[in-house]
């Protein structure tokens, strides 16, 4: 197997002020395709947290006062570095994660353009100047928040971690970032060894995989100014709960019930590729997955058709070993999770058009016709490769179930006419939303987040990573001190 550079010397640790064993042990690091140990890593407890946090709390200002332009070129190194490796880490990518090679690819290209766009912010300008008296000069600045605490998941390891880790290390604050277990090598060891290889100081950068009780710590942690969370609805809004009581900004990327609309005019052809890939990319675990695919009537039995044969064409297997379309999803829970909602839902009334089966935990690219709102394939974020496909009379129709769910993160709208269907787009209650496209689309310099249950705004880009990772502070200074009356 491809190994990361010094893999090794580093199994079972974690990365707190240099490489040390951590509390809570070591955890195995699982093949989901085969159930093959790859290595081990250190499992961190809340008392690893508690003194990473303390560690980056006093190298933080050190950080801070480090020149812009050479904080822009430790990211720059990063971005290098990460080029170089490719090879490396995408073996990671999809041993552990269960990846194909494209999206491997794909991942971190977009890590190396979040890592460009990141080294691109200490230069830019750190505030204004406002409107004052004679005399004294009145300046806004943007300050860092000092540590920001990141909660990063397993579907995109790399490139969830990286677009919060890196431009909070690019305006000067220090991290503690706690990867998910199940990839805690391509979302956390890779991390720490690329800023480590590329000179980051010792305390600025801390990489401590957990499970629930180090990353509740950190959320609580009194003296973490900002919670950066990827994951799941149910439990940000358990991070969202903490970090409001602790009066601590929370940064909140959250699930989707995405809906992919198909009007009577659309290119079915360009509908039907949109649909397959925007549902079973990456195995449907992406929180931008087209998990409701909402069909006008007249063209219902032509798009499901269409939709149906590119599921059988797709081949499922080990994408380390096997030229396969969709590789295993990343657990057994998971498995069973989107096999019951599968089952319940022709249970209640479905078609299975194709799929419904699986081996180990490869389940194949699955189409449900006949679908209703009160289904669960319909009400529940599935995070699987299968495609519920609802049909409407009309446009209102599509507009009123696509808006029928607490979530808000991404639509997509196919149709012949780009006015039809911006149109439509101002009617649907997402963040983001692709006309004549499909709905899994990201870039490291666009305003990303949903609304709802899927979060609260759009978190990261570019400019946008001012506002999520520094704050205003209001600096006068006078020439000489006036006297007051007193």
């Amino acid at each position: 197997m491809t190994q990361l550079v010094n893999l090794a010397p580093i199994a079972g640790k974690v990365f707190s002020t240099g490489w040390r064993a951590a509390r809570g042990g070591t955890l195995e690091i699982v093949e989901p395709a085969t159930g093959r140990m790859l290595t081990e890593v250190g499992l961190a407890t809340a008392a690893d947290i508690g003194e990473a946090v303390r560690s980056a709390r006093a190298a933080q200002p050190a950080w801070a006062a480090v020149p812009p332009a050479e904080r822009a070129e430790l990211l720059r190194r990063v971005a290098r570095l990460l080029e170089d490796r490719r090879g490396e880490v995408a073996a990671w990518l999809i041993r552990e994660g269960g990846a194909i090679p494209a999206k491997a690819k794909f991942e971190i290209q977009s890590t190396v353009d979040e890592l460009w766009v990141a080294a691109a912010l200490p230069t830019q300008p750190h505030g204004c100047l406002l409107p004052s008296v004679p005399g004294c000069d009145s300046i806004g600045r943007r300050v860092p928040l000092g540590v920001a605490g990141v909660i990063s998941p397993w579907n995109f390891p790399l490139v969830l971690a990286m677009r919060a880790v890196a431009p909070a290390l690019a305006l000067g604050n220090a991290v503690v970032l706690k990867p998910d277990v199940h990839t805690a090598v391509s979302g956390g060891y890779v991390v720490a060894r690329l800023f480590e290889e590329a000179g980051l100081p010792d305390g600025v950068l801390h990489v401590l995989p957990g499970d629930a009780e180090p990353g509740k710590a950190l959320v609580e942690d009194p003296e973490v100014d900002l919670i950066a969370f990827t994951g799941s609805t149910a439990v940000g809004r358990e991070v969202g709960a903490a970090a409001g009581r602790a009066l601590k900004r929370a940064s909140l990327e959250l699930g989707g019930n995405n809906a992919l609309i198909v009007l009577d005019d659309a290119d079915l052809d360009a509908a039907s590729s949109a649909g397959a890939w925007g549902a079973f990319l990456h195995q449907g675990q992406v929180c931008m997955t087209a998990g409701r695919h909402i069909v006008h009537e007249a063209v219902a039995d032509e798009y499901l058709d269409k939709l149906t044969l590119r599921a059988d064409k797709l081949a499922v297997g080990d994408p380390w070993t096997e030229k396969v379309d969709l590789g295993p999803l990343i657990n057994a829970a998971q498995l069973s999770r989107v096999d019951t909602i599968v089952r319940d839902t022709v249970a209640a009334g479905a078609v299975l058009r194709t799929g419904g089966t699986f081996r180990d935990l490869c389940y194949r690219p699955t189409v449900l016709a006949g679908v209703t709102t009160a289904m669960p394939a319909c009400t529940e974020e599935i995070f699987g490769p299968v495609a519920p496909v609802i049909v409407v009379r009309d446009e209102d129709e599509a507009v009123a179930v696509a808006n029928q769910t607490e979530y808000g993160l991404v639509a997509a709208v196919q149709t012949g006419s780009v006015e039809r269907g911006t149109a439509l787009a101002d009617r649907l209650r997402t963040g983001i939303v692709h006309v004549n496209d499909q709905t899994v689309n990201d870039n490291a310099f666009v305003p990303f987040g949903g609304t709802g249950a899927s979060g609260n705004g759009s978190r990261h880009g570019a400019l946008h990573s001012w506002d999520e990772f520094t704050r205003w502070q209001w600096r006068t200074v006078r020439q000489t001190a006036p006297q007051y009356p007193f």
